[in-house]
């Protein structure tokens, strides 16, 4: 009987606690912060599948813990997410070839307008603007009008891939019939390749996550490089050190400890780059107007385009933030407040550091900082970038695992999780793999504008500008309006030739420097 009633009181209060746990996580899941854990667009790169399947599971829970029989055990609301053994395995195959589980059904938390337009604004008000007044310094005012043209065309193609997730039903109503990115290409590629431009997309979504983690690795040693010049570390070392600190991302089950920090990391990097534009505002009387003209750098220009283009990279996960809003009508105006802010505030930002130190602007902004200032200013931007880079690499993981490791019968390797859903020691071995990789990149390339700008100029461009104007006109091109099919065109275009120059001129400058390094 007294084991009877201790087996009673501990499932009561296991019930208590996992409901409190779950209704805490839930409200936090409500107001925006699971969905804003990043700013360069790789919070929702993997199509939110994590992000739904947590939260839907946290809505169980709290069901199940308050109307459940009496005795019956809990659900555990983040199975899939955590994969830590708790539970059963997550699911052997997703619905397509890297694709989004069903955004339709009820119970599901969504956000309003304001937290979507928080979540955009960390996308392309990231620590990566800190390359932007580089750019201004290879471009002149052409520079400045790039920043503003781009604004205007993602914000357009923005608009444009969430047309492509609908169509009209047979009574002219139009509704939601795709989810995310990936659906949306296998939609422009079926009938006889069905499958092909969701690889496509998990292709360039990889290649974009792993260039990010890269450029965090390089940020970092380059920052604490230059805020101590004097100690004999060189900034190869302070890479390896970065990634030794790093190194335990491969251990990850999932985001929730990270995804904590993200608010914090966001609002001290709009503090130091107040701090920035109020230094540089110090200095007003000495700008430098003469040094900014109408000329480009023809050799590196095209590696700015790319720098600009990346800034401003949040297409990827558009399609699930615009089906987790509570009124989607309103998706609309959120970018064009968001994306006239981001315009506005990086413009600025760019011009104001740029006239401050002219022709002596470095690739990373803050290293033009005096040193009294530098050292406290970068190692506040290298302990964000830290604290950064587990949600790109986490993504880019689980966009490997499903689409080589977990995607049914069409998996090119076996499961890398165990029937327990534990991960097996070789799976563990190649997520570290992927962080070596990282450092090793970081090592021989360690050009944060050269990176930053060819991965602008390849993935960037193409997720931004090709792929979703080329969308609009296969699936919508019978009711588009003429000046619409110009648009498309155009930006298609124009796209096209800036990230195939931006691309060459990007890969022979890491060539050379990959070269220099070797040598050395």
């Amino acid at each position: 009987m007294a084991t009877l009633l201790r087996s009673k009181l501990s499932n009561v209060a296991t019930s208590v606690s996992n409901k409190s746990q779950a209704k805490v996580s839930g409200m936090f899941a409500r107001m925006g912060f699971q969905a804003a854990t990043d700013e360069e667009a790789v919070g929702f790169a993997h199509c939110d599948d994590l992000d739904m399947e947590h939260r839907q599971g946290l809505q169980m829970d709290i069901l199940k813990a308050e109307g459940g029989e009496e005795g019956a055990e809990p659900l555990e609301g983040d199975i899939h997410y955590q994969r830590d053994g708790t539970g059963p395995p997550p699911p052997a195959a997703p619905k397509e070839a890297g694709g989004c589980s069903e955004l339709s059904g009820q119970g599901k938390p969504k956000i309003t307008a304001w937290e979507a337009g928080w979540n955009v604004t960390n996308a392309i008000q990231g620590m990566f603007v800190l390359g932007l007044p580089y750019a201004i310094l290879h471009g002149g005012y052409l520079g400045l009008f790039l920043i503003i043209f781009a604004a205007v065309v993602c914000c357009y193609t923005g608009k444009i891939l969430i047309a492509c997730l609908y169509e009209e039903n047979e009574d002219g109503e139009v509704v939601r019939v795709r989810d995310s990115y990936v659906d949306i290409a296998n939609a422009c590629c079926a009938p006889r390749f069905p499958t092909l431009g969701g690889r496509i997309v998990n292709v360039a979504q990889i290649i974009e996550l792993v260039m990010t983690c890269i450029l965090y690795v390089v940020v970092s040693g380059n920052l604490m490089y230059n805020s101590f010049p004097n100690l004999p570390v060189s900034q190869k070392s302070w890479s390896i050190i970065a990634t030794a600190v790093l190194l335990p991302c491969a251990f990850l089950k999932n985001l929730k400890a990270v995804s904590k920090f993200s608010l914090l990391c966001t609002l001290a990097h709009f503090v130091i780059n107040i701090l920035v534009i109020a230094y540089c505002l110090s200095r007003a009387r000495d700008w430098a107007w003469d040094k900014v003209k109408f000329y480009i750098d023809v050799k590196k220009f095209p590696i700015s385009i790319g720098i600009i283009v990346f800034s401003y990279t949040s297409q990827i996960f558009l399609p699930s933030l615009e089906g987790n809003m509570q009124n989607p009508k309103e998706f609309h105006c959120m970018m064009n407040w968001t994306h006239i802010a981001a315009c506005i505030l990086k413009g600025l930002f760019a011009l104001v550091a740029y006239l401050t130190w002219a022709d002596e602007t470095k690739e990373v902004i803050t290293d033009n900082l005096p040193s009294t200032i530098r050292a406290v200013v970068n190692i506040f931007l290298v302990a964000k970038a830290l604290l950064s880079y587990p949600l790109p690499f986490f993504a880019a993981v689980e966009v490997l695992e499903r689409s080589l490791f977990q995607d049914g019968n069409r998996a090119f390797f076996p499961n890398c999780y165990g029937g327990d859903g534990r991960l097996k020691s070789w799976g563990l071995t190649l997520r570290c793999a992927l962080v070596v990789f990282t450092l090793l990149m970081a090592i021989y390339v360690p050009h944060f504008a050269l990176l930053m700008g060819l991965t602008g100029s390849l993935t960037g461009a193409g997720l931004c500008f090709l792929l979703p104007s080329l969308f609009h006109l296969k699936l919508l091109w019978r009711k588009l309006l003429w000046h619409h099919v110009f648009f498309d065109v155009a930006i298609f275009v124009i796209g096209g030739i800036c990230s195939v120059s931006g691309f060459i001129h990007s890969l022979e400058g890491l060539i050379e420097a990959f070269r220099t390094n070797a040598e050395d």
